[in-house]
């Protein structure tokens, strides 16, 4: 396990700049309002051949008319606990602040290395912005860059002289699942990872918009680890205003490309919605095995035959996603949320499963069999043999003397052919065509 170093202080300071500017990322956001970070994010550090992991966290506040501030401060609060060490930013720009004040108080009672930086002095002409943050009582002050780097070596040098060296543990070889959990605005992501993880990591209100950022949470469950990927929820175009939630969509996005598999959560209370309809319909453009929720289950008046209600409306709205399997939950009550990952599991093991050359061309040989393909031009169609090139999801190119002649109505029959003779009923396929000269066709 890598040491953790927390980063606190209050709300634009620079947290966030500096934040990226250690892990060599862009994963938080940075913007000139305040209180942009919300939740605790996470990123790997290597300096001096030392690997830690990074936490940064909200802004903090004492006394705040914003209703999110108390949970902000539970989260700091939490993440302080959680951690190894700190890292304290301070705004020599602003100066001192009553938060900075509070901020120090609550820190002296913890028994790790504390580490004060002073942020925006941008050589050591500014250095003399240090003086007014000794009357905090701190003994050394870092001055620092977050923007530009200067002073940023001193600091990570002597933070990592102060961490704990903690031996590495080998679980096994199990492959880490990228869960994405997408979805409009309010409809319970967050607290379904709050449920999952048992702890309030992320910042949960009836406030549509609460989550800006996308933020990784890492855990295990039955000795698997899973990391689960927070999204702001995505709204549709025409009601995205604000330059911070466009950044907050395009991460939600973007978010899709890096998960394995998306769990596309439905406020059941309100319905299906259009907007739920194009979210599902991001994650099968870029590949995703999916999962589909449909949440608050706890609010919708049933019967014996609701679910059943549900789910039939739900397939008929999503049919191109008839491979993905759907449950009801609730992410408050707890109803159905462990049988989640065993779905998970199974469209994660559809997703990643390699099909042999073999086993694969008696497939297509028994489907033209079958159903021979249409002529083309007065001439019949060849498929000469099949592969399988990757997987994530399962792709297969066929060899075919006319691929741009290969009817979409053929295509369909072919890819559901494989799904029957495989099992593969829980993951998106791609099935693509080429003359044996190796020219490539767009069909997918």
């Amino acid at each position: 396990m890598k040491p953790v170093v927390v980063l606190v202080g209050r709300p634009n300071v620079g947290k966030s700049t500096l934040f990226n500017r250690l892990t060599r990322s862009r994963d938080a956001l940075v913007d000139n309002l305040p209180g942009v970070t919300r939740d605790r994010h996470h990123g790997d550090v290597r300096w001096d051949e030392t690997e830690f992991t990074l936490v940064d966290t909200g802004g903090f506040l004492t006394g705040d008319s914003d209703v999110l501030a108390p949970q902000i401060r539970h989260q700091v609060n939490q993440a302080i606990s959680d951690a190894d060490a700190v890292m304290v930013l301070l705004d020599a720009k602003q100066g001192l602040s009553p938060h900075d004040h509070d901020l120090i108080a609550m820190l002296r009672p913890i028994d790790k290395p504390v580490f004060f930086a002073a942020n925006k002095i941008d050589g050591p002409e500014r250095e003399d912005a240090l003086f007014e943050f000794y009357t905090l009582g701190v003994d050394t002050l870092y001055p620092l860059s977050a923007e530009h780097g200067y002073g940023v070596s001193d600091l990570l040098t002597a933070l990592v002289a102060a961490l704990p060296r903690k031996k590495r543990s080998d679980r096994g070889g199990q492959k880490i699942i990228r869960v994405a959990v997408v979805g409009r605005p309010n409809v319970g992501k967050s607290s379904l990872i709050n449920r999952i993880a048992g702890s309030e990591r992320l910042l949960v209100s009836d406030v549509p918009g609460t989550t800006r950022d996308a933020i990784d949470t890492t855990f295990r469950v039955n000795g698997r680890p899973f990391v689960f990927i927070d999204t702001a929820g995505i709204r549709r175009k025409g009601k995205v205003s604000a330059k911070i939630e466009k950044f907050s969509v395009v991460k939600a996005l973007r978010s899709l490309e890096r998960c394995d598999v998306a769990l596309v959560m439905m406020d059941a209370s309100e319905g299906i919605t259009d907007q739920d309809v194009t979210v599902a319909g991001y994650a099968v453009e870029r590949g995703r095995g999916c999962v589909l929720l449909l949440n608050k289950w706890d609010l919708v008046e049933k019967d014996s035959r609701t679910a059943e209600k549900f789910l039939k409306h739900l397939r008929d709205e999503v049919r191109f996603l008839s491979f993905a399997p759907a449950m009801t939950i609730s992410a408050m009550t707890g109803q159905r949320v462990s049988k989640v990952f065993k779905l998970i599991e199974e469209v994660y093991e559809h997703y990643t499963r390699r099909i042999a050359t073999g086993p694969l061309n008696r497939i297509f040989s028994r489907a033209l069999e079958r159903n021979e393909p249409s002529l083309h031009r007065g001439r019949r169609l060849k498929f000469y043999y099949a592969s399988q090139v990757s997987t994530r999801p399962p792709t297969f190119v066929c060899f075919v003397n006319y691929p741009d002649a290969v009817h979409f109505s053929y295509h369909r029959y072919l890819v559901n052919q494989i799904r029957r003779e495989t099992g593969l009923d829980k993951t998106p396929l791609r099935l693509m065509f080429r003359q044996r000269t190796g020219r490539r066709t767009g069909k997918k």
